[in-house]
């Protein structure tokens, strides 16, 4: 059915359509003012508007004869529709068809408009011939005259009165298209995801609940992340996923109807208090009861990351508010009890607690022992979120909202300059030139310089800690030593090694331009070398020779890596003179999800493989598996898939990277964002010498293909601790010793 007939034609034979209906005996062929009705839906009029004037590339003509008289009511493959083209009465016009027959469909015909091949002309039989595909059926499309029509057809095959003005379609047996798999439906899934999301974040705004947000949404629910485990439930709240999602957006947001997301735009000088998520470093500002402010200075990256967990907390929001009130539309028992909590204060004593939690564990769908123990993870972090109870109320209330008031919708915006800036390296070049300049004015541009990208602790630690503590406390080895510098109540402990390593050579950079990341200097010329713990093996001569100069960079985030090591390679220019940093290794300590092994296993990557792109970086690792042998740790080689987004990977795509030929043994966020920028500078840019040294370790934080083993389950504790020194020692025997 066309909705808006534009081609008015010749009552009615010139412009007959067929039409997907099924006759009934009653059926005239045709009227000259309207067709017989069918079974479903009616026949259309036969007096349709005239063209509009504005839209003159494709009229479609619409008019009452269906397809039953010329004995075409359920087209079939290898039989003939006949559908007479229509004539416009507006000059250089150009009526085209819209009913064709799709292979498969229940209903007889589907309108759709078919994509025409270049048409071929057959100057002997003066015809014009076109074709198409169309959801697997070849159709071949001949345009000519009635005495074409009844010369190409046998006789038991030709309609009857054929018009003159005669289109014929003829559909041809062919195998359909093979559907998607599970992983290439995620693959478009992701694709579709991040495609909306740019859209969103150049159009400057949108509403969750409206068909922007759905989008995502449907997308989210194809692609079933692993991380976000039960997304796809419509009943049962998502309790890992919450957690992990409330660890990584700022406290209070669950209660924020408008979440803006800004580039550094002075509300660091606000009176707005500064609030920073647990597990990530971004700076936020609560601005009143409905609005929060998430700084973003670390690229699309950080954009697509925050995105996509507001899109989870809203889906498990909707969850909570349908959960809340009965068919009836009253609240239930559960979500009157649960409101009373947190108007008395959002904290309740140990005796009423287990109360509480069976309240609370019918509104999210959970058993009591699930919702214990997520009550328990969020008392592990109350200092950066308002605890279960607030949380889950704040969510429903939003939602509730949403539907009960109007001018109450949930909206996310973006601010010009946010999208002005994004892409720009604006916060990368600073972080960078601050660094050059520092190593400038401190006569040390002419040393090797050995880039880290790592944890800072590690390095200090490895470096200064036995010395520092001498005398103070007792340690086995340096594994066991870092382990004991790890526990929170040992902050004495690190103050000695933080005051012992800026007294030898430790200078540290804290940013202010907006990167976040550290940076530790440590000037090797002033490391007391005789003091280095046994698991160092190192040359003190060669290290008195060269005295290398360490740069220790805090672990990037996703695009950020590129910006941050593009801008560090670049030459530098002061006073009209430009000087190169004379670069000798870079090195990659990082942790990545596993496909191969357990949590706490090493990953060596022989190259880097960039997801949803054809861009592949192998590289020549200066680590082996045989560096770390007879640790008591595995050690798997192979290709490191570097992801859009950790948190939008699930186990079809990843089976998918690990058992084909890429091989791949495990997946990462930055790894390729870094290989380009120093490939770019080797070979391209020629601004770090030809020989320098790349050097790429990973330790397994967690496995997303095994159930529970996702990020969501939970940190990785102190099983971290010796993979992190292990990697970090190796690096550090590389640089100190010939």
């Amino acid at each position: 059915m066309h909705f808006l007939p534009v081609c008015t034609a010749t009552l009615p034979l010139a412009s007959t359509i067929a039409t997907c209906r099924t006759s009934r005996p009653s059926s005239v062929r045709s009227s000259s003012s309207r067709a017989c009705w069918a079974v479903l839906p009616f026949f259309s009029s036969a007096r349709p508007r005239k063209p509009n004037d504005l839209l003159t590339n494709d009229w479609v003509a619409t008019t009452p004869t269906p397809a039953s008289p010329h004995e075409t009511v359920v087209p079939t493959e290898n039989q003939w529709l006949c559908t007479p083209t229509a004539r416009s009465p507006v000059f250089s016009s150009r009526a085209t068809i819209e009913k064709v027959c799709a292979k498969g469909s229940r209903l007889p015909f589907v309108p759709v408009r078919a994509c025409w091949a270049k048409a071929v002309v057959d100057r002997k039989k003066r015809l014009t011939k076109n074709r198409c595909m169309l959801n697997g059926v070849k159709i071949t499309k001949y345009t000519r005259g009635r005495s074409f029509a009844n010369n190409l057809l046998s006789e038991s095959d030709r309609p009857r009165n054929l018009h003159p003005n005669t289109t014929l379609y003829h559909f041809m047996n062919q195998e359909q298209s093979p559907p998607l798999t599970r992983a290439q439906a995620s693959r478009v899934a992701i694709e579709r995801l991040y495609i909306t999301m740019r859209h969103l974040f150049n159009r400057g705004f949108y509403k969750p609940s409206g068909i922007s947000g759905e989008e995502i949404r449907r997308a989210l629910l194809v692609l079933q992340p692993e991380i976000y485990g039960l997304v796809g439930d419509s009943q049962r709240v998502e309790l890992d996923g919450l957690v992990y999602v409330m660890d990584r957006l700022p406290k209070g947001i669950e209660s924020c109807r408008v979440i803006t997301l800004a580039s550094r735009e002075g509300f660091e000088h606000s009176h707005f208090p500064i609030l920073v998520p647990a597990k990530r470093r971004r700076n936020c500002y609560r601005i009143d009861q409905e609005q929060m402010v998430i700084e973003v200075t670390n690229g699309r990256s950080e954009i697509y990351d925050i995105l996509t967990h507001l899109t989870f907390m809203f889906m498990e929001a909707d969850k909570i508010r349908r959960n809340a009130f009965q068919e009836r539309g009253s609240k239930t028992r559960e979500w009157e009890k649960l409101e009373a909590i947190v108007q008395a204060g959002g904290t309740v004593t140990d005796d009423e607690r287990e109360l509480a939690l069976t309240y609370l564990s019918s509104i999210l769908g959970r058993t009591f022992e699930e919702t214990q123990r997520a009550y328990q993870r969020f008392d592990e972090t109350g200092g950066t979120n308002n605890g279960l109870f607030r949380i889950v109320y704040g969510l429903g209330s939003v939602s509730i909202r949403e539907i009960r008031e109007s001018q109450a919708d949930r909206e996310i915006n973006f601010t010009p300059m946010l999208r002005e800036r994004i892409g720009q390296h604006l916060y990368g070049e600073r972080w960078a030139t601050r660094i050059k300049q520092y190593i400038r004015d401190n006569n040390l541009h002419e040393r090797p310089i050995h880039v880290i990208s790592a944890n800072p602790h590690s390095v200090v630690n490895c470096l200064y800690a036995p010395a520092a503590l001498t005398g103070t406390t007792t340690w086995d080895n340096l594994y066991d030593l870092a382990l004991k510098l790890s526990q929170p109540l040992q902050q004495n402990l690190r103050s000695k090694v933080a005051e012992y390593a800026l007294a030898h050579g430790l200078h540290e950079l804290a940013d202010a331009g907006g990167t976040n990341l550290l940076v530790q200097l440590i000037d090797t010329a002033q490391l007391p070398t005789k003091k280095l713990p046994g698991e160092i093996s190192h040359d003190p001569a060669y290290i008195d020779e060269t005295q290398p100069l360490l740069l220790v960079m805090d672990y990037a985030f996703g695009e950020q890596a590129f910006e941050t090591m593009d801008e560090l390679l670049k030459p530098y220019d002061q006073n009209g003179e430009s000087f190169d940093l004379n670069v000798a290794s870079v090195s990659i300590i990082g942790k990545a999800g596993i496909l191969t092994g357990d949590k706490g296993d090493l990953m060596i990557p022989t190259s880097h493989i960039f997801e949803g792109t054809a861009d592949n970086y192998p590289l020549d690792n200066d680590f082996t598996p045989a560096d770390f042998e007879g640790n008591g740790l595995a050690v798997y080689e192979g290709a490191m898939i570097t992801v859009l987004g950790t948190s939008l990977q699930n186990k079809d795509i990843l089976s998918y990277f690990r058992n084909s030929s890429w091989k791949a043994v495990g997946l990462e966020m930055e790894g390729a964002h870094y290989q380009k920028a120093i490939q770019a500078h080797v070979k391209i840019r020629n601004s770090v010498p030809a020989n320098v040294k790349v050097r790429y370790a990973y330790y397994a934080s967690d496995n997303p293909l095994i159930t529970g083993g996702t990020l969501a389950s939970g940190s990785l504790g102190t099983l971290g601790v010796k993979p992190t020194y292990l990697i970090t020692v190796k690096c550090l025997e590389k640089i100190f010793n010939r």
